[in-house]
Formats: structure tokens, C-alpha cells, sequence
């Protein structure tokens, strides 16, 4: 019973505020995997912990999994991104509530660095809680997550050796930037209040270098314009020779979690690499690695001009501070990520920065027969993913120009590649494709076409973002020759194996349009003279490379056959079902099967473009919804009007034929009026008006009823 209760290992709640942030979203979703006491343990040598490593999966049964790190939290932004790691958020509407939330944790972690709205809340929390030392249930920690900007002004230690870093023992004669005099002031109040009673509530202050990995923080702004090459060099604000402390944010979360596990008597600790690189070595390194490879020196005041950056950004990387984080090397047990810094782990850190936020390059390669629609499609490929449209033409056209380029104007030594290559290499190599083109008719062979596709495809931006490749490669050699690694291909051959692909410039997707001869020359043919003149759709030219396709298409070795060997099978659409020239339901089940875009997103121009077409098209929909209805209610009108028209006539005619019936009905009764009754009376009439009695009407009827025929 004693071991089994020793085996189990009571969990410990830690709450964080603004979980959504960066720092604290990653150092949360760290300390949610770790077991509690976890760095108390010794660390294994490499081999041994590689060579153990399955068996201490196996061994992670449901105790230890209860001793997991629980994380809660509050949330900048309660409607935003959700978390999977916390075991609760909370939306917090008064301080009380936000007291009996902190009371319920064990640990307490305030960040600071990110949002100085913080600072005055956890200074507050930690007052509140100390006020409630007494009805602790168990000791409690307060962690306080500070930046090194508080020591940015200190004085150096040796006046004749500026270079002598700060160390946590000199923190009392530490010195904050004027911008940073709040953090200072809370960094005071938290070791101020964790001395009173150190059994029930501890207190530690991290001051932590500049965090940098996984989304990347404050570096985030170069890494951005770096990853987008939307600049020809990256900008270093002043002359760049400023060092400023880094950590990985991982390590820092390390640090948090040895403290936790710890508890160390000191309480002021500063969370730092081993690195002293300056503003300009960090910026260069990135733009070699992500972006166009060079950096170009601003004045200090342009960094107010990036919308990118904030007052709080800028003043990180402006400091100009050395400092060494000597106590978490000597006493807590970190697994490190980056120790040595970024340049150092570089590769390490773009890699983590593109998974972390889905920065994956896509690669599509559209193939077909002439005039299928290639180049249309591909164009409208890159629109939609922003990726790079790579054409044989384009790509020769611009290795010869920038042949030129290098051979009219050299670069500077100090950005010279590496290896021999020279304006005489380049002059050499531009007279040879000069040479060949003019041997082959304009046209290059599959040797220099390859050797400069080669180049294109591994360019940062084609690495960054992806491409489209556009109709190339056209037969299984040129796809072997492009595709196979070139460092492992002799390697393997020689073995006798195929030889692997280079991953880094081999499609993901490879789209074939399909289209019988019959359709392409009807497509041909009807395109207008102006389209068709000087291109490859001509009678002389259309044809016959329509039957090279079709020859090179029939072996057994077709460029087709090459990606079903690497197990990119190609997606095939016969593009005759629907002769679309927006290609829409083409480029509908393209996306579908290649997914959804892997980039940034709009950029803030874009959207407000988009808005303003979106605007422009609710503005055209409505008038012509008013249009439709205008048109509706003349059309109404009008066939009111026709109706009542047409009912009118028809009234008249009823009319006419109702006179013509009456009147052929009447004939029969005039002939007998006429006859029998009229005769007798006009007599009486006239006698009447002979007489003319006192009452004629009397006297009429009295003479026809003397006069009547039946009378008679």
C-alpha cells in the first residue's frame, strides 16, 4: 500500500492567464504534458534514452497519467481560437470570482511580457491571495513571468569590460527601461510578498530573455516578411550591433516547470540562452534561411513604421543587454531545445515555425496534351494558393538575365556563394546556353533546362510557398533527372536500387488534363487569328507537337509512369465533359483533392479589396434585384393593361351580338305591332288630336277598345 501510494502522484493545478497568448498558449500546452516532479529526475544520456524510450511509452499507465500538470486559465479573446490542452477556461466578470478560481490552483503563473494591461491584475492576484494565506489548504506558488527589459539601463559591472554579462545575483542593482517601470514595480511587490510566509506562498520572478520558436513572438514580424519575399533584404533598425537575450519559449516553459517541481530559494531568476548574437546576426541568419538572403540597415526610427511591430516589440529589439542565466544551469534539470541560440538550431526553428502555423509549401505539376488548357489552369492555381507559376520558357528566359545580371555587375564578395563560381563561370556558362540555343533553334537542351528548373524549384520562394509546374516534366527522363536526389542517386544505383526522390522539389500533386485529338484541333481552330499568331498553336506547329505528345505518351516509360512509381498517383480530368474556359469545375475538384491553401491568407490590402468587391457586388445585386423587380411590375402593368384591353373588346362584342340577337328576336313582334295594333292606333292618335279631349289618354283607350279588331 505504501509503494502504490508513493507510485501515485497527486496532480497539480496550474492556472495562467490569457491562455490564447503566445507565450502562455505554448508554455500551457508544455506543462499539460509533463509529470508532476518529472525534472527531479536525472537525465539520460542520448543512447540510453533513445534505447529506452518505447519502453517508457509502454510504461505510462493511468497513475502516472494522473499526475499530469492540470492547466486552467483565463482567455484574452473567450471568442477565438479554442484550446485543446486546458482542462478549464474561465470568462471571468469580477475579481471575487477570479480570487476563488486562483484559490483552486496550486500554482499560479502571471505573464507580464506580452500585454501590460497584466500587470496591474497580477499584482492585484497576488496581494488578494496573500491576504488569504491562512486559509490555504496547501502551499501555494506564485510564478511571475517578466522580461530582461527591466535591466536594460543597469550600469555594466566593470566599466573597462562592458562585456561581463548580468547574472541573477546582481538583480537588486538592475535598472528598467522608462517604458518598463511597471513591470518593475511588480517584480518588487511579488518578492516583497512571498517572504512573509514562504511555507504556505512562495514567489518567484522570472526575468526572461526575448521568447522566440513555435509561432515565434516578437520575431514573428521577420519571419513573416522573410517567409512571404515580399522585399529584397530584411531591415536592421540602426547599425544592428545591439545583443539582446533570447530563450526558446519551450525552454522557458522548462524553467517554469523546474521551478514548480523545485521550489529553489532564490526567487529572482533570469531565463536566458547561451547566445550573444547582435540584432543584425539574428536578422541575416533568418533571411538566409527563409527569405531573399540579405539584410539592409534602416534608421531606428522606420521600426515605428512597420505595422507589423508595437512600442513593446521595439524596445525588446533595440536593447542593447548581455546577460547568463547561471543558476538554471547549475541546479534545474532542463531538456533544451535551443541552448546555444537560434543561429545555432536555425533549422530547427524554421521548420518548427512553418508547422506551427501551417506555413507548408504545396507542389502541383499539370500535365497534358498542347492546348488542354495547361497554362490557364496553372495560372489559376497559383492565384488561388499564391503559389509560383513555373513555365520552361519563363525559367530559361530568366536564368539567361540573370546571367547577364551577374556577368555585367558582380555581386560584393562577402555575398558571393560558396564555391568557384565567378563572373568568368558565369560568362562561361552563359555562351555555352547562347551557343546551344542557337544550335537547336531557340531551343535548349534537357541539360542546361534542368540544371536551371533545378535552381528555380530549390529558390526560397518555391521552397516558402510552393509552385505550379507548367506542362514540364514531358518525359520519364526529364522527371528522373529532375526529381531523383542528386546526393543519394549515384549512392543507390549503385547498389542496385532506385534511387530517392528530393522531397523538397518533387510535386505532391500531379494533375493530367485529358482531351482527344479531335477536340483540341476544334479548340485550335476556333481560337481568333490574333490569339493563334506567334505562338505553338499555328497549323505548322500545333500538329505536330500534338503527335510527339501522343508518341511520347504510348511507352511504357511516360512521365506519367514516373509519379505512379513514386506513388504520386496523378489525378486525371477528361477537361471534355465540360468545355468551361473559366475552368471552374476543373479547378473546383483540383481543390478538392489538393486542400485547402497553406499560407497567410489575404494580406490586409487584399481584404480590403476583396471587401470592396464584395461591396461592389451587393451594390450591382441590389440594383439589379431593383432592375428585376421595375421590369416585373412594367411587365405586370402591361399585361394588366392588355388584359383590361382585351376585355373590353370582348365586352363590346358580347354587346354587339346581344343588339343583333335582340334585334333579330324584335322583327316578329314589329311585324305584329305593325299589323294588328299600329293602324288602329295612329287612327286613335289622330283623333285625339282632332278632339283633343280633357284627357287624351282616357279618350285613346276608350276608342281602342271601340275600334278593336275583335270588337269589330
Amino acid at each position: 500500500m505504501a509503494e502504490e501510494e508513493n507510485r501515485f502522484v497527486r496532480p497539480k493545478r496550474i492556472f495562467i492567464n490569457s491562455l490564447d497568448s503566445y507565450a502562455a498558449r505554448n508554455i500551457g500546452q508544455y506543462l499539460s504534458g509533463c509529470i508532476v516532479g518529472a525534472s527531479l529526475e536525472e537525465v539520460e544520456d542520448d543512447e540510453k534514452e533513445e534505447e529506452n524510450q518505447s519502453a517508457e511509452e509502454d510504461a505510462v499507465d493511468s497513475k502516472q497519467k494522473q499526475g499530469l500538470f492540470q492547466v486552467v486559465g483565463t482567455l484574452s479573446s473567450p471568442l477565438g481560437q479554442k484550446l485543446n490542452f486546458p482542462v478549464e477556461t474561465y470568462t471571468i466578470s469580477s475579481r471575487d470570482e477570479l480570487l476563488s478560481r486562483l484559490l483552486e490552483s496550486d500554482v499560479i503563473i502571471y505573464n507580464i511580457t506580452e500585454d501590460p494591461c497584466q500587470i496591474d491584475e497580477a499584482s492585484w492576484a497576488a496581494s488578494a491571495l496573500h491576504t488569504e494565506i491562512e486559509n490555504f489548504e496547501s502551499q501555494k506558488i506564485f510564478i511571475l513571468l517578466s522580461t530582461v527589459m527591466t535591466w536594460a539601463r543597469s550600469k555594466p559591472l566593470d566599466p573597462d569590460d562592458p562585456e561581463i554579462p548580468f547574472t541573477e545575483d546582481d538583480y537588486r542593482r538592475r535598472r528598467c527601461h522608462t517604458n518598463f517601470k511597471d513591470h518593475l514595480s511588480a517584480e518588487k511587490l511579488i518578492i516583497k510578498l512571498g517572504k512573509s510566509n514562504k511555507g504556505k506562498f512562495s514567489t518567484y520572478v522570472i526575468a526572461s530573455g526575448l521568447p522566440y520558436g513555435a509561432e515565434e513572438g516578437i520575431l514573428h514580424a521577420f519571419f513573416k516578411e522573410a517567409w512571404l519575399g515580399t522585399t529584397p533584404a530584411l531591415p536592421v533598425f540602426g547599425e544592428g550591433q545591439n545583443v539582446f537575450p533570447l530563450i526558446h519559449i519551450t525552454d522557458l516553459a522548462g524553467v517554469i516547470q523546474n521551478i514548480v517541481d523545485r521550489r529553489p530559494r532564490t526567487h529572482y531568476l533570469v531565463a536566458v540562452d547561451d547566445s550573444t548574437h547582435t540584432l543584425e546576426e539574428i536578422i541575416k541568419c533568418i533571411s538566409l534561411h527563409l527569405g531573399p538572403g540579405k539584410v539592409q540597415r534602416v534608421s531606428k526610427e522606420m521600426a515605428f513604421l512597420d505595422k507589423e511591430l508595437t512600442q513593446l516589440e521595439i524596445d525588446h529589439l533595440l536593447v542593447d543587454l548581455r546577460m547568463e542565466a547561471v543558476f538554471l544551469k547549475e541546479n534545474f534539470n532542463i531538456n533544451w531545445v535551443s541552448q546555444n541560440g537560434l543561429i545555432e538550431n536555425i533549422e530547427l526553428i524554421v521548420k518548427e515555425y512553418k508547422q506551427s502555423r501551417g506555413l507548408l509549401p504545396i507542389r502541383i505539376c499539370v500535365l497534358g496534351p498542347p492546348a488542354v488548357g495547361k497554362t490557364t489552369v496553372s495560372e489559376l492555381l497559383c492565384k488561388h494558393y499564391k503559389l509560383h507559376h513555373i513555365s520552361v520558357k519563363d525559367v530559361v528566359a530568366d536564368a539567361i538575365a540573370n546571367l547577364e545580371r551577374l556577368v555585367k555587375s558582380p555581386p560584393e564578395e562577402e555575398e558571393e556563394e560558396e564555391g568557384e563560381d565567378g563572373p568568368e563561370t558565369w560568362q562561361e556558362l552563359l555562351d555555352s546556353v547562347r551557343e546551344n540555343m542557337e544550335q537547336n533553334g531557340g531551343n535548349l537542351d534537357d541539360s542546361y533546362v534542368i540544371r536551371f528548373m533545378k535552381e528555380k524549384l530549390k529558390s526560397m520562394p518555391c521552397q516558402n510557398q510552393g509552385f505550379v509546374l507548367d506542362g514540364y516534366p514531358a518525359t520519364y527522363e526529364q522527371a528522373k533527372e529532375l526529381f531523383h536526389s542528386d546526393e543519394e542517386a549515384e549512392e543507390e544505383e549503385s547498389r542496385g536500387k532506385a534511387p530517392r526522390f528530393n522531397n523538397a522539389i518533387t510535386p505532391e500533386y500531379v494533375i493530367s488534363l485529358d482531351a482527344t485529338d479531335e477536340f483540341l484541333r476544334r479548340r485550335v481552330i476556333n481560337l481568333p487569328e490574333s490569339v493563334v499568331a506567334g505562338t505553338d498553336y499555328t497549323q505548322d506547329r500545333f500538329l505536330p507537337a500534338l503527335a510527339t505528345f501522343r508518341e511520347l505518351n504510348t511507352e511504357d516509360e511516360t512521365v506519367l509512369n514516373y509519379f505512379d512509381e513514386a506513388e504520386i498517383h496523378p489525378l486525371h480530368i477528361d477537361v471534355t465533359k465540360d468545355d468551361d474556359p473559366l475552368y471552374r469545375d476543373i479547378l473546383k475538384e483540383i481543390i478538392k483533392a489538393a486542400g485547402e491553401p497553406r499560407n497567410y491568407g489575404l494580406t490586409p490590402e487584399e481584404l480590403a479589396e476583396q471587401e470592396l468587391k464584395e461591396a461592389e457586388k451587393s451594390l450591382a445585386q441590389q440594383a439589379e434585384r431593383k432592375a428585376e423587380l421595375e421590369r416585373r411590375e412594367e411587365e405586370e402593368d402591361a399585361e394588366k393593361i392588355a388584359r383590361w384591353e382585351e376585355w373590353n373588346s370582348r365586352l363590346e362584342e358580347v354587346k354587339r351580338q346581344e343588339q343583333e340577337l335582340l334585334e333579330a328576336q324584335s322583327i316578329p313582334l314589329r311585324n305584329y305591332l305593325m299589323k294588328n295594333v299600329m293602324p288602329t292606333l295612329i287612327e286613335g292618335l289622330n283623333e285625339c288630336c282632332k278632339v283633343r279631349p280633357d284627357d287624351p289618354v282616357d279618350y285613346l283607350a276608350e276608342y281602342l277598345f271601340k275600334n278593336s279588331p275583335q270588337i269589330q
